[in-house]
């Protein structure tokens, strides 16, 4: 009874260890499930920061207009820029973050946490199985006790039967052999039911003590294994969930470096002096104010610094303008003592005055051409800034007209191309685009011909700095000298524009010199089939990129190329595959590495 009891004891206690370890790796598993939820929502948290940075970049980012074009004069403009670009490639940081958790840990976790589950369920199946085998073997080693223990008693009642049938003189013989027999009978099923049972014991034994000593320690050890690679795994991902910070951070802080030496290059001087420049006029100071006595009828002498109009100029016929006031100036010595009419003949003459009028509707009128569409010669924008426009549309027209060059050459080389392999094409084909080509170029060339001609004029017609020293002494020494006024009559355009000459649209100057053109210039190495660039670098791939425009060439992530022309600036780097496929790529989805002789080795993302 006591080895039964103890038996049944352990048993129990195995049963219930199974039920502990059963809840323990069920926790563990659960566990994962939170740590995995924890990284998902981190990385989504990450995606999500990064695409609000990358909004706020792009909501910032200049818009293609005049206004933001001026303003991209200024360092701290600029500087704002490059702020915004940095910030742009700090939110895709934030994004690599969110991809390496996805990849690294996540994907990881979801693949191992199907095999924990299969392993547990394995192990814990092998457990109950062992634990049911030893409890049926235990049923039939009790079986056999009890059947052992019955025939033991029967074999013992039929053994005293005899003896007493044996010892009684009034029971026949045949009643006492066959009392004999049947405990002779009964003896042979004892001692059968004895060695079932010592045999079967014996078993049971050999089981148990695999059971206690092999199958459950092999068990236990197999679930103690899972757990520590349970929990190594979790220590692997956290420590790669820093990982994937500390990564991109020395990215980070060149982004940030990027954002303080944009600051530290703006410059308070140079942009004030350039706002000097973009609105400086280039008018002459008015001359002195010549003192007129109105006690004397009103007569007023002439003079070369004064702002009213001369002899000369009442002379001239009523088509042409008279000399105007300078429109800024009031005058503001008004004398309370001076003769009434002599005044009131004054402010009469100067309101009946139509051109001195015109001189203040001529500066109206410039304002409104300059806020809005003006001619096309500038000519209501002050001389200064008139020179500007002129020289910037003349650079703008240059730059066409090299890229019309560049384009007719490569069409001329193409032509070439076909000529030697008819096979690719019709040579003439391109004669209609060769010939309109042409028109557009002469007709550029002809522009630039008309807006240097009218640079020429603002050139002749603007003071040098040693006219404007020379002028302000003769202003003290001589009041006899005609000056000109800035609001005069040959500056007096029909609308009421400035103008540097009368009928100045019409009065174009015709540059003789030739447009330069480029001895060499730059062709599209679609059409080249002679020439191969050479390679000068090679670059990875960041991210897929799915090239559908002409030109372009798709890419996918972690592939490597040839770099064969880097980035000028616009954002796309010219890669070649192999022999036959090469085109560009925006720069930002690759990671370039220069060669050696390739511009000092430098290496950039």
């Amino acid at each position: 009874m006591m080895e039964k009891a103890e038996t049944l004891f352990k048993e129990q206690q195995l049963k219930d260890q199974f039920e502990n370890l059963e809840k323990h790796t069920q926790w563990g598993i659960e566990f994962v499930e939170k740590y995995s939820k924890f990284v998902k929502e981190r990385s989504e948290i990450e995606t999500n920061y990064a695409k609000q940075i990358r909004n706020l970049s792009k909501k910032y980012q200049p818009k293609k207009n005049s206004r933001e074009e001026e303003e991209s004069k200024y360092t701290f403009c600029r500087s704002f820029l490059t702020t915004l670009n940095e910030l742009n490639d700090y939110a895709g940081q934030h994004e690599v973050i969110a991809e390496n958790l996805t990849s690294q840990i996540l994907t990881e976790l979801s693949r191992y946490l199907q095999e924990l589950k299969a392993e547990r369920k394995l192990h814990f199946h092998d457990g109950r199985k062992a634990q049911q085998h030893i409890e049926t073997s235990w049923k039939q080693l009790e079986s056999c006790k009890r059947r052992f223990e019955r025939d033991c008693k029967e074999a013992d009642r039929a053994q005293q039967y005899f003896e007493r049938m044996d010892a009684d003189i009034n029971v026949t013989k045949a009643d006492v052999e066959k009392a004999r027999q049947q405990a002779q009978m009964r003896q042979q099923m004892a001692t059968d039911s004895k060695n079932d049972y010592s045999s079967y014991l014996q078993k049971f034994n050999q089981e148990q003590n695999d059971h206690y000593y092999t199958i459950i320690p092999s068990i236990f050890q197999k679930l103690q294994d899972m757990e520590e690679t349970r929990i190594e795994r979790i220590a692997v991902c956290m420590k790669t969930f820093s990982d994937v910070d500390r990564q991109v951070l020395p990215i980070v802080g060149k982004c940030l470096d990027g954002m303080t030496k944009a600051a530290e290059s703006i410059e308070p001087k140079a942009d004030s002096k350039q706002v000097v420049e973009s609105y400086k006029s280039g008018f002459e100071p008015p001359g002195d104010v010549e003192f007129e006595d109105y006690g004397q009828a009103m007569k007023r002498t002439a003079s070369d610094t004064s702002l009213t109009n001369s002899k000369e100029s009442k002379e001239k016929p009523s088509g042409k303008s008279k000399g105007k006031l300078w429109p800024f100036i009031k005058n503001k010595n008004k004398s309370p003592n001076q003769h009434k009419e002599p005044l009131s003949h004054r402010l009469n003459d100067f309101m009946a005055s139509k051109p001195k009028m015109q001189c203040l509707r001529s500066l109206r009128r410039g304002l409104s051409l300059k806020l809005g569409s003006g001619p096309e010669d500038f000519s209501h924008l002050p001389p200064e800034q008139r020179r500007k426009k002129l020289q910037g549309k003349i650079d703008e027209l240059n730059k066409d007209i090299q890229k019309e060059m560049d384009q007719r050459d490569a069409l001329t080389k193409m032509k070439d191309v076909y000529v030697k392999n008819p096979q690719m094409g019709d040579p003439a084909s391109v004669d209609p685009r060769l010939s309109e080509i042409g028109q557009t170029i002469e007709k550029l060339q002809f522009e630039v011909q008309k807006f240097e001609g009218w640079l020429a004029e603002v050139e002749e017609r603007m003071p040098s700095k040693s006219d404007s020293h020379r002028r302000s002494g003769l202003f003290e020494t001589q009041n006899n000298t005609a000056v000109s006024n800035n609001c005069a009559q040959d500056r007096e355009s029909p609308d009421g524009s400035y103008t540097e000459e009368q009928n100045s649209e019409t009065q174009v100057k015709v540059n003789t010199h030739p447009v330069p053109t480029s001895s060499t210039p730059e062709f599209d190495d679609e059409f080249d089939d002679e020439e191969t660039l050479p390679t000068i670098g090679t670059c990875k791939a960041l991210y897929p990129f799915e090239g559908h425009n002409e030109g372009t060439i798709s890419v996918t992530e972690g592939e490597l190329l040839f770099v064969i022309e880097e980035d000028k600036g616009d954002g796309w780097t010219r890669v070649r595959r192999n022999e036959d496929e090469e085109g560009y790529v925006p720069t930002s989805y690759v990671e370039v590495f220069l060669e050696t002789n390739a511009k000092g080795a430098m290496t950039y993302i």
